[in-house]
């Protein structure tokens, strides 16, 4: 039995007698979440699916709990900064948040697995990540820093340009591109292109002044923030892609512990009940943005197989590499992962 498994046995033996018999405990006083993310925010059917996802969680948390568990959704970064949001989880300060997992890189080398390219090249790998020796060995390190993961989420990447498409590694050179975190920028330096690290919800601005050329981003984001006004060349992740970003939904690890039995089991079934609406919010709008950039007189551009193997091949020698050393757990993460490819 691995430490942490431990620990969470340890902490669930101390909770109320009623809890650990199984007996609901939801006539207790009434707890509320809050649920940060950097998303534009919407409605429970309008809007990015992420945003809808974190809704539809808050609103099967009250119903199930008859109101004793609550959750409130502060979608784009209203809460607080969306770099900080990690951070705050890891000290109990923020309850939950969805938001890219490879943001937290600085702090937890390990995260930027989230954004490692070619380790998931389809859905079926992402949803069969979590049951691998990588995924169990992830949950465990983010568990060890204090979040806990509640949905797996898994979100192919484009490139959206504003003149020139982004599609084989020769047409990085001499472009200013956003690559979203350490391991893609690795690859894009190694095909030739000038990087810049901001969250994606800066795109827009960067893009409409000048500042940035290209930007990798979800089908999502590439929609939700309007991208097609300011970028006229789209690659989308359709069919085949060489990089996923993990974007799960968290919680504290020591908001988690604080909870009932019941609760906790909950927020855990939620979670994985979510996972089957998040795959079919992104199916969908990996088709939907060809549609959205064709219509505002731009190009969409699909990647094939052998193109998905170039992009890999690069990763293979720099960020793979890169990844492996810096850090014995990252070391151990990578070779666990490359296990399942």
């Amino acid at each position: 039995m691995n430490n942490t498994r431990r620990r969470v046995l340890q902490t669930l033996s101390t909770l109320p007698l009623a809890g650990a018999l199984g007996i609901p405990t939801w006539a207790g006083a009434a707890t509320e979440l809050r649920i940060s993310h950097q998303f534009p925010g919407g409605t429970l059917t309008e809007g990015d699916f992420r945003d809808r996802l974190c809704r539809r969680f808050a609103q099967e948390l009250a119903r199930r709990s008859n109101g004793s568990l609550t959750a409130v959704v502060y979608p784009n970064s209203s809460l607080m900064k969306t770099n900080s949001q990690f951070s705050a989880m890891r000290k109990g300060a923020l309850d939950m948040s969805l938001v890219p997992l490879n943001y937290a890189g600085g702090e937890v080398p390990e995260t930027n697995i989230g954004l490692m390219p070619g380790i998931i090249t389809t859905y079926e790998k992402g949803t069969a990540f979590r049951t691998t020796e990588g995924g169990k060995m992830l949950y465990n390190i983010l568990a060890d820093k204090g979040v806990l993961l509640v949905s797996w989420i898994w979100q192919s990447g484009g490139v959206a340009s504003r003149s020139r498409a982004l599609i084989e590694p020769e047409d990085a050179r001499g472009l200013k591109v956003r690559g979203g975190g350490r391991e893609m920028d690795t690859v894009l330096k190694a095909a030739g292109a000038a990087v810049l690290s901001i969250p994606s919800n800066e795109i827009y601005a960067a893009m409409q002044t000048g500042a940035l050329d290209a930007a990798m981003t979800s089908s999502t984001s590439l929609i939700s923030f309007r991208l097609e006004e300011v970028a006229k060349q789209l690659t989308t992740g359709r069919g085949h892609a060489y990089w996923f970003m993990f974007e799960p939904l968290m919680i504290s690890r020591a908001v988690y512990e604080r909870l009932p039995r019941d609760q906790q089991d909950l927020i855990m079934t939620l979670g994985a009940e979510m996972e089957k609406f998040a795959l079919e919010g992104i199916r969908q709008d990996d088709n939907q943005v060809a549609q959205v950039y064709v219509k505002a007189g731009g190009q969409a551009h699909d990647l094939s197989a052998d193109t998905v193997r170039r992009w890999q091949d690069i990763a293979r020698r720099t960020a793979w590499k890169d990844f492996a050393e810096r850090s014995p757990s990252c070391a151990a993460l990578m070779a666990a992962v490359e296990k399942s490819l």
